[in-house]
């Protein structure tokens, strides 16, 4: 395959994904180099598409954040984690959850667990305690928030007193 050949080729790949959805540039070479392409053709390429807009990591960022927080319900611990993962700069990844403060945060994990609770009729509490803060720690929510809204929640539910009430968490 002639360079020109090649060039075009990736860049077919690389409209290809950027069709489905916004990619990181990280996401982008990786695929490339996944499919054999020299890391000149790569890295003239994906300046290229960075020069035309078409590849914004902190863009990307912030629409990931956006998207996984509401959808998913995801923390902001979780959402950087992921960022990373794709390729997104540390700094760049902290910029994107900065909009996420903890009141948005705990509005989030308060009604992640009144979903998870309607679900859960019949459970013992500690078993209903233990799966919820299972649940706001996998999606990346700090201890002591979980603690706090489990507790509250379970209160507003109809417990009149919770296994959380002694807990101080740090």
């Amino acid at each position: 395959m002639t360079r020109e050949e090649a060039w075009k080729k990736a860049k077919e790949i690389c409209f290809d994904l950027l069709a489905v959805r916004p990619r990181t540039a990280e996401e982008l070479r990786a695929a490339l180099q996944r499919k054999g392409f020299d890391s000149g053709i790569r890295d003239e390429l994906l300046s290229k598409l960075g020069n035309a807009g078409l590849i914004d990591d902190a863009a990307f960022a912030e629409m990931w954040v956006r998207s996984r927080h509401n959808h998913q319900g995801l923390a902001k611990r979780a959402l950087v984690a992921e960022l990373k993962r794709k390729g997104v700069d540390g700094d760049v990844a902290a910029e994107a959850v900065s909009e996420i403060d903890r009141e948005a945060e705990e509005q989030r994990a308060r009604l992640l667990v009144r979903k998870k609770l309607r679900t859960m009729g019949g459970v013992d509490e500690q078993k209903a305690t233990r799966r919820l803060l299972g649940m706001l720690a996998r999606k990346g929510y700090p201890q002591g928030l979980s603690y706090a809204v489990v507790r509250d929640e379970l209160r507003n539910a109809g417990a009149e007193s919770t296994l959380l009430d002694d807990v101080t968490p740090e």
